[in-house]
């Protein structure tokens, strides 16, 4: 782990994310001037022996121009057309722009099931590692050409958070059309630039906004979301502007600054935290609450009041309080149709009522991750 914004310039592996508003012009169109110079600044990081991913977004701005469309599209239908015809484009431009700098990009597509699935996650892991170990600059973005909720929410910024999950990389830039964080609106007289950032508590009273720009959908509260994802798992993270990529990049004091707030946990336990989609809840007791929460023991099956939801032995589920609050995700070892004749009963009891095999856990507590309050 990098302890600060000065040791960027020496990880081994970064993972870059640039905005759809940072590769188009005025006119919503690709601007290929733009692709170039970032990926000018990419490909010196390659040469001076690092790593690099780039998360891009602008599929659908690419495609916006060549469909004489002046705005991302709202319905679905035609955001996915549009994302088809500028995929294309823009891989075409990355290929082209790489190239000239004697290096080979390789296409990776991904929508939230492979994000949200275990065995889809981890085949992505390895493709990602694979391309590295080529020599290859892996070119990820969602596809939202078949993409359906996701493509709507305009989650690259998320995708980043995970793609950097999956790679262990050493830290995260986030590319964007605002040089930094600002404790307001940039465009407010007297708004300050947050330069570091080291928990919750640096955020306390700074505005931002959900709004993106006309060709994207992430806005500033996204890539908060983003941030809390990787540097709450041990992976720092900068945010600024394109045309300031090469000095963040060289651990220059740009952009804004957040510091990691947790340690690196495996990836199982990352894809639960922060990828996978729960099937169904468990609501606990609260004496269940505080030995999940504050003991970190295994769920028991007496401590379970109720089931929600439909799912089978190892998917995974939510465990929420009798209020209804989050407190935990985990895989669980029961499905949805036998678990509600279990409940209420300790191991012991189970044994000697059902046999063999019905004295284990309902989630084991190493299959268990601890969800913040507030999420």
């Amino acid at each position: 782990m990098i302890s600060g914004r000065a040791g960027l310039a020496e990880a081994r592996r970064v993972v870059v994310k640039v905005g759809s508003s940072s590769l188009t012009g005025d006119d919503g169109r690709l601007d290929p001037d733009a692709l170039r110079r970032l990926v000018e600044v990419l490909a010196q990081r390659r040469a001076a022996g690092g790593e690099v991913l780039l998360v891009t977004s602008g599929a659908i701005a690419a495609g916006l121009g060549p469909l004489g469309m002046v705005a991302r599209p709202r319905d679905l239908a035609t955001a996915q057309a549009a994302a088809s015809v500028g995929q294309g484009l823009l891989v075409a431009r990355y290929t082209e722009a790489f190239a000239e700098h004697g290096l080979r990009v390789g296409q990776v597509l991904l929508t939230a099931e492979d994000t949200i699935r275990r065995g889809h996650y981890r085949n992505a892991q390895r493709a990602l590692e694979t391309l590295l170990d080529l020599g290859v600059v892996p070119v990820v973005n969602e596809n939202d050409t078949v993409a359906t909720d996701e493509i709507r929410f305009g989650d690259n910024d998320r995708l980043a958070a995970l793609v950097s999950h999956l790679v262990r990389a050493d830290a995260m830039v986030l590319l964007t059309d605002v040089d930094a964080l600002y404790d307001g609106p940039p465009s407010r007289p007297g708004a300050r630039r947050i330069a570091e950032v080291h928990g919750p508590q640096d955020l306390e009273g700074v505005s931002v906004t959900a709004r993106g720009s006309t060709v994207g959908t992430g806005g500033m509260v996204t890539k908060l979301a983003s941030v809390a994802i990787a540097t709450g798992s041990g992976i720092p993270v900068v945010l600024t502007s394109a045309a300031q990529a090469a000095r963040a990049l060289a651990g220059d004091e740009v952009g804004t600054w957040f510091g990691a707030t947790g340690r690196r946990r495996s990836r199982r336990m990352l894809w639960l935290a922060h990828a996978a989609r729960t099937e169904g809840r468990l609501v606990l007791d609260d004496g269940a609450v505080a030995a999940v929460v504050e003991r970190r023991t295994s769920l028991l099956p007496a401590g379970v009041t109720a089931v929600e939801g439909t799912f089978e032995a190892g998917d995974p589920v939510e465990l929420v309080s009798a209020t209804g609050t989050v407190v935990a995700r985990g895989l669980v070892s029961y499905g949805s149709a036998e678990l509600p004749e279990l409940l209420g009963s300790s191991t012991h009891e189970l044994r000697d009522r059902l046999g063999a095999g019905y004295d284990r856990e309902v989630v084991h507590r190493d299959d268990l991750v601890l969800v913040p309050t507030g999420r």
